[in-house]
Order: structure tokens, then C-alpha cells, then sequence
């Protein structure tokens, strides 16, 4: 188990290294990241290189027994860059510069850019490669967090370049983006620009062209610094830090690229679904290379500096989260940051040494965490044996979410919904694209897959008609790769596996408060006076009395070859099938035409798993089980103690763990066998 810290020596005075170096190692520290930020030392000017200082901290860090995750420094450029070479500098829609004084002020698509980044990268590598401290290589740092789209003449040039490769010709994207539409044929492709400024809705499909564009940028930018790093002969481990289900890159397509996925993750204090939400981004994140443990690269000790309100962290709230990394495949957990910063934008923001010293409570957490850790045998890898697949695509999600549809989606926040009535009870998942859905599940849940590709059509038919149960709906199967409709309507290629037809979505109103987007593209909130809540809903009922509420959409289906489960009780739909069921193959296909409550949703799930002979857990509120091979985490992230009864021995104590009261935010871990 790993366990360390970003280290940032260079934001320190010398006589403080060796104080770190001892401190770490009572803290229970074994490995740091480190130079993630350190270009402007590393190089302070176009034709100066100062190495002294990281071959000192490295040598230091080594002696003292503590490895190095070492980054290659390219997430920042110092001043002197954008004064040299201002092609390098990205810029908005409306062409407006971004500049130093921040971070991530540059292009990925920038040459410039990508020739200096590659210098800085081949120095460090031939220098380091085979030092015996480094024992890893951190490329960049959380890619496009903070600029995840930008239109500099860098990026028009590469985007057309992008599109040359993905059609064949001029007409090929002129058919794919349907510029009949509003006069946008292109004759050629220097006419074709970036999504930049426009007076009213663009292009869907131009849109989801450069979400698409800009993803592969930075994944270009990565690859650039690896190929580097190896020509170098290194031999350690490459990844760059991730950001769970980060809407700008599709870590889907990233992962095969990527030795080991690394993670940060910055759970909200203030968020009552906190615990769902973490879990279902661990999830995701060991989805990326299903039975591959996985490493969490950043979490905050305590309090973070840059939301609304940033609350500290309850007691013991710092282990539970990191057992909860444990349980679902981490094999080392690291802090943004070791020392906390004197200055800057994030001095506010907590660390494992704190201003207050070692006397606090950050401290006394952090640096028993860590002598934790060490008790801890080896732990099994993440098993790749999890019988649910949830569906979540990273295209679906940029697609959904355009403008112009009949309704407001936040499709994170639906498929989490769906997530939770798993998590409720204790079901192993893996969270993947619809193309890895396949024989070793037993259930698949496909929620608003909107957009829904070939590869993604056979492989949810294979599956179901081998055996396994599927649920998809609503607003699913309703366009191709480029954003178009397919001939025939809506779900003309699931239909058949489905056995439905879909008329109209039948669109319901937002809630009250919810945020919704105009025609001229602001937002604005829905006041009390226009919207009434009852229109919001429906209610659905089941044949022996029982029922559900619905939101979002009432769609008006067919059921040409399905069993109606459940219909809809009122609403634009009322009468209409609004849940169905249908034998295929070995399997079965089930649609569901609104999107249930959170009760509604347990009824749903819990059908659905005994369908499909997938057994599940009944859990007090607020307790999470996670199994890992034969490591059964258990957490108790309620604000009460909890009563909790599992089979398994306690995996530091070696005694049963039968029945046991939790307090809050304990944990245990217990190994079946």
C-alpha cells in the first residue's frame, strides 16, 4: 500500500528538507509525487537549466526510504514562455487570451507548446530514468481541469487536421453534421472553424465533434510526453492523475494508454449523497482496467479552499473515505498536499503537515492513517467478477447534454441515481461504456444512452440474448455517432430486442428552482409561479396495485412485442406502457419510459436483480459494503452508530466479526474465505 503526498520542496527554503524527509517517515509516508509544478525552477529561462535542487530533494527522499512519483513539470509554463511564444496561449470563444498568473494557460494543440514541453520532459528523463528512487512517472497534472476547451489559430489548425483523418472528404462532414441545415455546407476545409462565437444554438454535431477534438488533445499531449519518458529508457510505471468522471476527457479512451490509473477525488462535506457519490467514482475509476488496482493520487486531509463554503472534514470522516478507495481497488492513497503552502492560491487549502503543526487534528489523522496502512497485509486485486454493468459513456453524456432537446438532463447526476439503488445494497458494479457490456454480467443498466453507436447496439444485443437481463429507457437509442437521427424514427435499433416502439418523448416540466436553459442561452431559474411541481411527475402502477413516482419524461411507447409491467397512471401518457419486459434469446430486455424516484428506483433495481439471480445486501442507512476479491470493506458514513451483521474475520484483528456496532465513520475490513 502506498501512502504519501504532492511534495513541493521548491515552495520551501533548504533547511526544511531534511525536517520533511524525518517527518514523512513518522507520518508513515512511502512514496511522493513530486515537481508537478516546479517548470519555471526547473527552467527559468529559454536557455537556463537548474536540476541541483531536485537532484538534492530526490537523493534525500531516496536515503530516507521514500520513493518518487516524479511529474514531468509540463502542467504550468512560467512567464517567460507566453513572453517568448505567445502561440502557445489558448484563448475563448470570442478570441480573448489567456494568460500566465494562473495555471493551464496553455494549448494542447500548440506545436510551440508541445516542442518546449518535450525539451523539459527529455531532460528530466535522461536524467532520471534510472534512478532507483523514481519508481514512477507523472505525466502533466489533471489535464484540462481548469481549460477544458479553448480556440486559439493552434487549435483551428489542429481541428481541421482532426477532422481530415475522421472523414474522407469534405462532403463526408458535410453529411455527418447535416449543414444542409441554416446554410452551413462547407466547401472546403479552411472554412470549417471551430464551434466559436455564434448568435444562436451551433451545430450539434460540430459540437460534439471538438468535445471529441479537444479530448484527444490532451490525450495527444500525454502520449507525446510518454513516448519521451520511454526513448529515454525508463521502465517505471507512466500515468497522469484523472478526475473521475471529468466531463471534458473521455477516460475511456485514455485508459488503455495509461500503465496504472491514477485518480483525485474531493468528496463535499456538504453533500448528503457524499457517500454514493464517492463510491460511484471509485467505481468508475476501476472500471477503466476492470481487476487492475488503481491509485487514489489526490484527496484533501481536511478542508479544501476553493468551493462556496469549505467545511472541515467530521472525525474520522478522512479514514472512512480511504478505506471506501481501499474497498473498491486502490493500492495507494496520496494528499494534495505534504506541507501546507505559505502562499498562493491554495494556502487555504489543507495538507498532511498543516500550519498548525503536528499538535492538529489533520496531523494526528493523517499520520495514523498511514501507520494504519502499514498493518495491512497484501490485498487482493480488484476482482473482475462484479455482475452488474452500469452503462456510462463519456460521447452520451457530451450529446445529451447539448442544447436544443425536449428536455434538461444532467446525466451524471441520473446515472448516480441509478448507482445509488446499488450501492443501497451493497451490489458489486462496474461502471463502462455500452461496448464492454458482455458475457461476465448478469445485469446491465443503460440509462439515457441518448447516443448509441454501432459497437454499442451489438454488443447490448449479444448480451442480452446470451443470457443476460437489460434495462435501457428512457430517451435511449435515439441517435448515431454524429448526432443524427436514425431512419425510422427512435429506437429502431434496440427495438427489436426491446420489443417497443417510441411515439414521443412527452416531455415533463422541470421542478421548481431547477435550472433551465433559455433560447438565448442564459440560464435561468425556474420561479414557483410558472411551474407547477404536480406537472413534474407521474404516477406509475403495477398490475397488483403498487406504484412509483416518475420524472423527466412520460414517453408514449408501443408495446409491440413486450409485456406491459407497469403503466402510466396519469400524466401526457396516461394509460401508455411506461415499463416492459421482453423474453430475447436466453435473456431479457426491459424499458422503462420515466425516470423513477429514489423509491421508485429501489423497486425498479430490486426487480431487476432478482430477474436476473443477482444477490444483494440489506444495509442499515448510511453503511457501505465494497467487496474486493475476498476483502469485504464495511463503512459506516452515517451521523449514528449502526448495527451491522456480515460472515468474515477482522482483517488487523483476526477476530469474527458476526454482529458489530459501527460508530460513525468506522470501518472495518473483513476477509471471507
Amino acid at each position: 500500500m502506498l501512502y504519501g503526498a504532492d511534495y513541493n520542496p521548491e515552495q520551501w527554503p533548504h533547511d526544511v528538507w531534511d525536517e520533511d524527509v524525518s517527518l514523512m517517515r513518522e507520518a508513515g509516508v512511502t512514496t511522493v509525487s513530486l515537481g508537478i509544478f516546479s517548470w519555471s525552477r526547473l527552467q527559468p529561462g529559454p536557455d537556463t537549466w537548474d536540476f541541483a535542487w531536485l537532484d538534492t530533494v530526490i537523493d534525500k527522499l531516496h536515503a530516507g526510504g521514500i520513493g518518487v512519483n516524479l511529474a514531468t513539470a509540463t502542467a504550468s509554463p512560467p512567464p517567460w514562455v507566453s513572453v517568448e511564444h505567445p502561440d502557445v496561449l489558448a484563448t475563448d470563444e470570442n478570441g480573448a487570451t489567456y494568460w500566465h498568473g494562473s495555471r493551464q494557460h496553455y494549448s494542447p494543440a500548440s506545436p510551440t507548446y508541445r516542442r518546449l514541453a518535450g525539451e523539459l520532459v527529455r531532460r528530466l528523463a535522461e536524467r532520471y530514468a534510472h534512478h532507483p528512487a523514481v519508481v514512477m512517472w507523472h505525466v502533466n497534472n489533471e489535464f484540462g481541469c481548469h481549460l477544458p476547451v479553448e480556440y486559439s489559430a493552434s487549435a483551428q489548425t489542429a481541428f481541421r487536421d482532426w477532422l481530415e483523418k475522421r472523414y474522407s472528404g469534405i462532403e463526408q462532414l458535410n453529411q455527418a453534421w447535416g449543414t444542409a441545415f441554416w446554410s452551413q455546407r462547407y466547401a472546403a476545409w479552411r472554412e470549417v472553424m471551430p464551434p466559436l462565437k455564434a448568435p444562436y444554438s451551433r451545430n450539434p454535431a460540430q459540437l460534439l465533434d471538438y468535445q471529441r477534438f479537444m479530448s484527444d488533445m490532451w490525450l495527444e499531449c500525454y502520449l507525446a510526453e510518454r513516448d519521451i519518458i520511454r526513448a529515454a529508457g525508463a521502465t517505471q510505471p507512466i500515468s497522469t492523475n484523472m478526475m473521475g468522471a471529468f466531463k471534458p476527457g473521455n477516460y475511456a479512451a485514455w485508459a488503455p494508454h495509461i500503465d496504472v490509473i491514477t485518480d483525485d477525488c474531493y468528496p463535499d462535506p456538504l453533500d448528503p449523497d457524499r457517500a454514493r457519490n464517492t463510491a460511484f467514482q471509485r467505481d468508475l475509476i476501476r472500471s477503466l482496467k476492470r481487476g487492475t488496482p488503481w491509485l487514489l493520487m489526490e484527496q484533501a486531509t481536511d478542508a479544501v479552499n476553493w468551493r462556496r463554503s469549505n467545511p472541515s472534514k467530521k472525525p474520522g470522516q478522512l479514514a472512512a473515505e480511504t478505506a471506501q478507495s481501499i474497498g473498491r481497488g486502490a493500492d495507494g492513497i496520496f494528499y494534495f498536499q505534504w506541507r501546507q503552502s505559505r502562499a498562493g492560491s491554495e494556502k487555504f487549502h489543507s495538507a498532511m503537515l498543516p500550519h498548525a503543526g503536528t499538535r492538529s487534528r489533520t496531523w494526528q489523522e493523517a499520520s495514523g492513517l498511514g501507520n494504519l496502512l502499514t498493518r495491512l497485509p497484501d490485498l487482493p486485486a480488484p476482482g473482475d467478477d462484479a455482475p452488474v454493468a452500469l452503462v456510462f459513456d463519456w460521447e452520451n453524456w457530451w450529446a445529451v447534454e447539448n442544447p436544443d432537446h425536449p428536455n434538461t438532463l444532467d446525466y451524471l447526476a441520473l446515472v448516480r441515481d441509478w448507482y445509488g439503488a446499488l450501492h443501497r445494497r451493497g451490489v458489486a458494479v462496474d461502471v463502462v461504456p455500452p461496448e464492454q457490456v458482455d458475457g461476465r454480467y448478469r445485469l446491465a443498466i443503460a440509462p439515457f444512452l441518448y447516443l448509441l453507436r454501432d459497437e454499442g447496439v451489438s454488443a447490448l444485443t449479444r448480451f442480452t440474448e446470451s443470457g443476460g437481463t437489460l434495462l435501457t429507457g428512457p430517451f435511449s437509442d435515439i441517435v448515431d455517432a454524429n448526432d443524427r437521427f436514425c431512419e425510422g424514427g427512435f429506437v429502431t435499433r434496440l427495438g427489436p430486442v426491446l420489443g417497443i416502439g417510441l411515439e414521443d418523448f412527452r416531455p415533463l416540466p422541470l421542478p421548481s428552482g431547477a435550472q433551465v436553459a433559455e433560447r438565448a442561452g442564459q440560464s435561468t431559474t425556474v420561479d414557483d409561479e410558472t411551474t407547477d411541481d404536480a406537472r413534474s411527475r407521474v404516477r406509475v402502477t403495477f398490475s397488483d396495485g403498487t406504484g412509483l413516482t416518475g420524472t423527466h419524461v412520460a414517453e408514449a411507447l408501443w408495446a409491440d412485442a413486450a409485456e406491459v409491467v407497469a403503466t402510466f397512471a396519469d400524466g401526457p401518457s396516461a394509460g401508455r406502457p411506461a415499463l416492459t419486459r421482453r423474453d430475447h434469446g436466453a435473456g431479457q430486455a426491459w424499458y422503462i419510459a420515466t425516470m423513477p424516484d429514489r423509491s421508485g428506483l429501489d423497486t425498479v433495481v430490486g426487480g431487476l436483480l432478482q430477474a436476473a439471480g443477482v444477490e444483494s445486501l440489506t444495509l442499515p442507512a448510511g453503511v457501505e459494503v465494497a467487496r474486493r476479491g475476498d476483502l469485504l470493506t464495511v463503512i459506516n458514513h452515517g451521523d449514528g452508530p449502526a448495527a451491522v451483521s456480515l460472515p468474515g474475520h477482522d482483517l488487523l484483528t483476526g477476530e469474527e466479526f458476526g454482529t458489530r456496532e459501527l460508530a460513525p465513520q468506522a470501518f472495518a475490513f473483513l476477509r471471507q474465505s
